[in-house]
């Protein structure tokens, strides 16, 4: 089976954004910003490793900022290894580091702060390389070029020099992803070369790379302003969302799923976390009516139909199948869009078992499936009073609401399809 690591690059010590700490330590919407870039990686169902490469002094640094992911996603990560004297070295050292592992067949190595990192933009390069050697993140250029010719090596008084035609050219962002022989071959190979990225190490080396577009959010965090900027898309969603009249609309998406306890079983899965319980559920995937509501709720608010469309309960292929797989598929479909997740509300519904203790991690595993602040989740457990199928405890019921940012061109393209 294809095993597919993030090499995460965080032994920078850039102190441009300002305090005593580099900055993929500093805080960021109530956790570190490394915090953020792992777990979009780890709660990543196609990522089978995260291995982060830093700085000899952060180690304890390092532990603290990651100490707050859950179980599931600190089971993905690989012991640190210790980075440079540039990133050129300490992606090389990150990649020999895992040399020694044959089964690792692709590497997707990103920048430790770039913490806004969504998981279809992951997906897009890992399924990129079925036809590419690599793939990088990046972004269309869409503003004029101008080359300056500075007056008396003064920026403030550049003039133009030149204009710069822009078609064809792209920001380079990160994740790079690669097929893992070629890139560390590459980049032993460019030792003593200094090269501006790592696809510039693998077109030195004479492979070519494929581009996937991204988006602005997608920032690397480098002076206070971009500080600033991530602490608003974390918070309350990208700022481009209230610029322009009708350029963004809301829609609204509801789901819900219902599971009959099986006669036995140690666990219940709900929201990603395996929940210790005495009866599992019967279900031809996980059983995750937590996570099958929401997928419901985000394909509905598409206009996409239900979960069984997307993913039909007699296909054997499904079998037992991690719903992580149906979250990240309706995440990308929204991302197709351009749109973006706000918010979305859970509520689980059973009598037993008793989810008080769960909730937290339930909490923070889903929003990091999803991609977003944990500010952007809510999730409630509540019981029928003893009425009915869920008060008699013969099964478990979740409903969701998921509210989506939308551009109003990929509205009007889809609103007029048929159920």
């Amino acid at each position: 089976m294809p095993r597919n690591v993030a090499l995460i690059v965080a032994a920078g010590r850039g102190h441009r954004v300002g305090g005593p700490l580099p900055k993929q330590y500093r805080e960021l919407a109530g956790a570190p910003v490394l915090y953020h870039t792992a777990a979009a990686f780890a709660a990543h169902p196609a990522i089978d490793a995260v291995r982060a490469v830093i700085h000899p002094d952060d180690d304890a640094l390092y532990r603290e900022a990651l100490s707050g992911l859950d179980a599931a996603m600190s089971e993905k990560l690989l012991a640190p290894v210790m980075g440079g004297e540039t990133r050129q070295d300490s992606v090389r050292l990150g990649l020999e580091s895992l040399a020694a592992d044959d089964a690792v067949d692709a590497v997707l190595i990103h920048d430790g702060a770039r913490p806004l990192i969504h998981g279809a933009i992951i997906t897009r390069t890992i399924d990129a390389l079925g036809e590419h050697v690599g793939a990088i993140a990046a972004v269309p250029l869409s503003d004029s070029l101008k080359r300056a010719n500075a007056v008396d090596d003064a920026v403030d008084d550049s003039v133009i020099d030149e204009d710069i035609a822009r078609a064809g050219l792209w920001r380079a962002q990160t994740p790079q992803t690669f097929r893992f022989e070629e890139i560390l071959a590459a980049h032993r190979a460019a030792r003593g070369h200094s090269a501006t990225d790592d696809a510039a190490v693998a077109e030195r080396y004479g492979l070519r790379i494929a581009l996937v577009a991204c988006d602005d959010d997608n920032i690397k965090i480098t002076t206070e302003s971009d500080m600033a900027r991530a602490e608003q898309i974390l918070r309350n969603g990208s700022p481009a969302a209230s610029v322009g009249a009708g350029v963004w609309r809301v829609k609204v998406g509801m789901g819900y799923d219902v599971h009959r306890f099986a006669e036995d079983g140690d666990h219940l899965m709900l929201c990603g976390v395996p929940v210790p319980f005495e009866r599992a559920v019967r279900s031809h995937s996980d059983g995750d009516v937590a996570l099958h509501a929401v997928v419901d709720a985000i394909l509905g608010a598409l206009g996409e139909g239900d979960i069984g469309v997307h993913f039909p309960p007699d296909e054997e292929k499904w079998r037992d199948a991690k719903s992580d797989i149906f979250i990240a598929h309706a995440m990308s479909l929204l991302a197709a869009r351009g749109g973006m997740l706000d918010h979305v509300d859970v509520t689980l519904i059973c009598e037993r078992p008793k989810l008080k203790h769960h909730r937290a991690e339930m909490k923070s595993r889903l929003a990091a499936l999803l991609g977003v602040a944990q500010s952007s989740v809510s999730l409630k457990a509540t019981t029928t009073e003893k009425l009915g199928f869920t008060g008699r405890a013969e099964g478990i019921a979740a409903q969701a609401v998921a509210t989506l940012r939308l551009p109003t061109a990929a509205i009007h393209e889809t609103q007029d399809v048929p159920d």
